[in-house]
């Protein structure tokens, strides 16, 4: 017998409905320590093909989404470059402090943030808003969304729930790239 997707179970469904109406919110926070400003992980209600489920989602800037894009551009070229490499992994010492890299991994290193610095001066990775589904989840239907807005805000959530949820979201097909502001050490 298969596993029965609990995050269609009207009693869950129901529980997560009572917990949001508690907090006064259209969403649960799913608490993660890869939470911030720029990404936030959240649980809300909403329907699937017809039916009600609790959806799993993570919503994230699109600056976020572009620097994920450029560096996964840039291991994959280090990755043919240097035929040794594995992600860098920085390893802290006994009192919490980082440990220096080894010389192959400082090389990758270097070679990566020059690869980045160009990609981004070609303006070679473009990114736009998106909203990928996911129903192959243990639990409800996985949700992932990039949004052009300066930081993931409670407002921006609750605002994306409702145009989700309304079928009124509309998202910029503008591809866009973002350049880094160098500080002025001035």
């Amino acid at each position: 017998m298969e596993n029965e997707n609990k995050g269609f179970d009207p009693a869950v469904i129901a529980d997560y409905r009572s917990r949001m109406q508690a907090k006064k919110q259209n969403y649960l926070i799913i608490e993660s320590e890869d939470n911030s400003e720029d990404y936030i992980n959240f649980n809300f209600i909403g329907e699937h093909e017809g039916k009600e489920v609790v959806f799993d989602a993570v919503l994230y800037t699109l600056r976020l989404h572009y620097h994920s894009e450029l560096y996964e551009l840039a291991e994959h070229k280090a990755a043919q470059r240097f035929p040794n490499y594995k992600n860098i992994r920085y390893e802290e010492d006994e009192n919490g402090d980082l440990k220096a890299l080894n010389d192959e991994m400082e090389e990758i290193g270097l070679y990566m943030a020059e690869v980045m610095m160009e990609l981004e001066d070609e303006e070679a990775v473009k990114v736009q808003e998106h909203v990928y589904l996911d129903p192959n989840l243990d639990f409800g239907v996985g949700l992932d969304a990039a949004l052009n807005v300066d930081t993931i805000t409670p407002k921006v959530i609750s605002r994306f729930i409702e145009q989700f949820n309304a079928d009124t979201l509309e998202l910029d097909e503008t591809l866009y790239s973002f350049v880094e502001e160098e500080e002025d050490l001035n």
